[in-house]
């Protein structure tokens, strides 16, 4: 075997796969390998926008990083975007293609499979090792006849596999042996190594577990990854939404109230709020939770209308009113600055074939084009420069007077924006938080020295890839590709 690429699978969702093919994108980086990092799917509302206006998952635009190269469709063709219980928005290769119903999942994929197999040989003939990271379990044998994205990718370019568990959540030796198990035997002769990731103490407890495990699979272990502290991914799925808050308060702390809409859209966004000293984000549905804290923030949302009624059903809608009548901030991005709008026309939701009244909080009318805007816009705020990027459909127009805001609108404290990444601008985010927090009555002030957002990205990618270095043998997982790096251990 002569593979371009490796397969990281895992026995579940969110059992490590993105922190594994992160971590080994930058320690293969480190050694002057040309990595690309690929998914042939992802299923997530968290994406962003590529240089040349492509949207692709989050997790894969933070693997281009780690892997030092230029984050491009190509690194995650397919994307699929649940709008709702039994219908996905495709993006392929960067641009909307459509939508794929629930009863199209297991058979309705050939184009998308074949887009994915086309994706991967373009990146496979340009870089020395793909590195390619599966979604869900490759045990879901409902949907094994259709896949392109765990075995069925590693069988059509005879890549080598290793499985991922997570110990933490328990049962990591079931979860790998039923794996496994419940794989063909063709399937199995991929599998090539496992990987238990998240372990917390003495990783000697463990050994006759692997080994017994080992004697009856006949897979070897490539190693354990520890629990790593200060570490944050990309969310593509609600399991790990909100993983990265701050628990509990801190004396002078601002305090960040963030609704989780049912059909919540790049929520990545308050990662930099989370990330700054002194900031306690909490992402909740609990209208007193919103209430009492200094600022509110509506995130986007993959169904603004339908999201809209829920935060009507729940009290939240109420309670946001009652902040902005009484001067206490509240946030709009995406999504969410579209429900603070005075209407909104979304022809696409059900119950949207008219104008629905949005909040009424800013003074816009909110129509959706069936052009999707992708793009990577530049601005400016009280003399801050701000550097982001959007993804939309609708199209906020002035009803009224009201101040320009990141391409969005101000009135009072309520402040609505279309642009996702604006609070990772740290210029920016210090200066409008300072103002947030003089208004709410907060005692906070940026922290002098602090990191800078980029910077913690950065370390956290290093921390990665240290632990992939220390606790991983490469040379075990790299066994059957066209790398050697001949590990002196």
């Amino acid at each position: 075997m002569n593979a371009s690429g490796l397969l990281v699978a895992g026995t579940s969702s969110d059992a490590g796969k993105s922190l594994v093919v992160t971590g080994l994108c930058r320690a293969l980086a480190r050694r002057g390998v040309a990595v690309a990092p690929f998914k042939a799917q992802n299923m997530s509302n968290n994406s962003a926008v590529c240089a040349d206006g492509a949207e692709i998952g989050r997790a894969q635009y933070l693997q281009a990083q780690a892997a030092r190269v230029q984050p491009e469709s190509a690194m995650n063709p397919v994307l699929l975007k649940p709008g709702s219980d039994r219908r996905s928005h495709v993006v392929l290769r960067g641009r909307p293609a459509g939508t794929l119903e629930a009863g199209e999942y297991a058979t309705g994929r050939a184009h998308l499979a074949a887009a994915a197999y086309e994706a991967y040989e373009d990146l496979a003939g340009r870089f020395d090792l793909v590195v390619c990271e599966g979604a869900g379990s490759p045990a879901e044998i409902n949907l094994r006849a259709g896949d392109y994205v765990n075995l069925g990718l590693a069988r059509r370019f005879d890549l080598p596999a290793v499985v991922v568990g997570d110990i933490d959540r328990g049962g990591v030796f079931a979860a790998l042996y039923g794996t496994h198990a419940l794989l063909a035997p063709e399937d199995r002769a991929v599998v090539t190594s496992f990987l238990v990731n998240k372990f917390r103490g003495d990783p000697s407890v463990l050994a006759p577990g692997l080994a017994e495990l080992t004697r009856r699979t006949g897979v070897p272990f490539a190693g354990v990854i520890p629990w790593l502290t200060g570490v944050w991914l990309d969310a593509e799925d609600t399991l790990e939404v909100g993983v990265w808050r701050r628990c509990g308060s801190h004396p002078g702390s601002l305090k960040v109230a963030v609704v989780r809409l049912p059909r919540v859209s790049n929520l990545t966004d308050v990662e930099a709020l989370a990330a700054e000293p002194g900031v306690d984000v909490l992402v909740t549905t609990e209208p007193d939770v919103v209430d009492g804290a200094d600022l509110a923030v509506l995130p986007g949302s993959r169904a603004t209308v339908s999201d809209l009624a829920w935060l009507r059903s729940t009290g939240i809608a109420a309670v946001v009113a009652e902040r902005a009548g009484r001067g206490a901030p509240v946030l709009g991005v995406c999504g969410g600055y579209q429900m603070l709008a005075e209407t909104i026309a979304d022809p696409d939701e059900p119950g949207a074939a008219s104008a629905v009244p949005g909040l009424g909080l800013l003074p816009t009318r909110v129509e959706v084009s069936p052009v999707k805007v992708l793009g990577r816009p530049v601005g400016a705020w009280d003399g801050q420069r701000v550097e982001a990027y959007e993804i939309h459909h609708g199209v906020a127009t002035a009803t009224g007077d009201a101040e320009p805001f990141l391409d969005g609108f101000r009135r009072g404290e309520v402040w609505g924006t279309m642009w996702h990444g604006s609070l990772e601008n740290d210029g920016f985010r210090r200066a409008w938080l300072a103002g947030v927090a003089s208004t709410a009555g907060s005692n906070w002030t940026p922290e002098p020295g602090a990191p800078s957002y980029g910077a913690r990205r950065e370390a956290m990618i290093e921390t990665l890839a240290d632990a992939v270095d220390a606790h991983v043998d490469l040379d075990l997982l790299l066994t059957g590709t066209r790398v050697t790096l001949g590990i002196d251990r």
